[in-house]
């Protein structure tokens, strides 16, 4: 398998905070995420939100486990997760969301489309993110959006980021080591010209899906399909961090025609943390107990 090198711009998404009580059934898997305030219920990371999304959307049972940045690598060598990319130096690279499976002897998953591909394979009577024949297609988009869009939209939120993390050594660690990697102050990363970066960058995507003239909305065909759900993660990303109602997510939502909005919308139903009853919302969350 050919290893993956991260570039500085992905390297955008911790020590591990209490989580609530669960029931005596408690949930099959357990998913790691790292803790924000950016909304009521914690949960910002785009990648982790990939996974939460095809969860929600199979309702499988799981619950959150919340850890901070500096305590990632720690965790997923604990839990024997393994990393989801390589450092230019050949150095492991850990990052959420990770996927336990307490019912099983197998190492934990990680990396979002390997682990929503397991998700698909280990619950073929939920409904279906892949359609037969798309995987390919997915991975060559999954690949293709994250380079692109996610590396656009890194140095825009990057500064956001920072600001809603939850405790100060978290914050501490990940200006540091995030501004090692931009070679510049987070604040000052934001520029016009990064803006029209991702405005060019959706608008590729925007002309192939407008090619295959199946949907005005989905990417790929008349429905949502995993390769919608990349989009959604990355996208739901910079609204939660710049707020529905700014100004720029206003802007983004309505490029393409508004196929951007309407994409993110699509998901409403499925934006959840662990029960239908924690919907995601603006607010400003308290940090759990250490």
């Amino acid at each position: 398998m050919q290893r993956r090198v991260v570039s500085p711009s992905l390297l955008v998404f911790g020590r591990r905070l209490n989580s609530p009580t669960m029931p005596s059934n408690s949930p099959t898997y357990t998913l790691y995420d790292i803790p924000g305030n950016a909304v009521k219920h914690l949960s910002w990371s785009p990648n982790v939100w990939k996974i939460r999304i095809v969860l929600n959307y199979k309702a499988i049972p799981h619950k959150t486990e919340w850890v901070e940045f500096h305590d990632i690598a720690a965790l997923a060598q604990r839990l024997g997760a393994p990393p989801t990319a390589h450092r230019r130096d050949g150095t492991p690279f850990y990052t959420v969301p990770i996927l336990v499976d307490p019912r099983t002897d197998k190492a934990p998953l990680s990396d979002s489309l390997q682990i929503a591909l397991a998700l698909e394979r280990a619950h073929p009577d939920t409904p279906t993110l892949f359609p037969p024949g798309s995987e390919d297609a997915i991975a060559a988009l999954d690949a293709a959006f994250t380079r692109k869009v996610g590396g656009a939209l890194a140095p825009l939120l990057i500064a956001r980021v920072h600001a809603q993390l939850v405790t100060p050594e978290a914050r501490a660690y990940f200006r540091t080591s995030r501004e090692r990697m931009f070679r510049g102050r987070l604040e000052e990363l934001p520029t016009p010209a990064r803006w029209a970066a991702l405005r060019d960058a959706l608008a590729a995507f925007a002309r192939e899906a407008d090619a295959r003239g199946a949907s005005d909305t989905f990417l790929l065909g008349e429905r949502e399909t995993y390769a919608d759900v990349i989009a959604y993660g990355w996208l739901g990303w910079a609204r939660r961090l710049w707020g529905a109602e700014a100004p720029e997510w206003r802007e983004v939502g309505q490029w393409d025609g508004g196929r951007w909005g309407r994409l993110v919308d699509a998901f409403k139903q499925w934006e959840y943390v662990d029960v239908p009853s924690a919907l995601d919302l603006p607010g400003r969350a308290q940090p759990a107990k250490l």
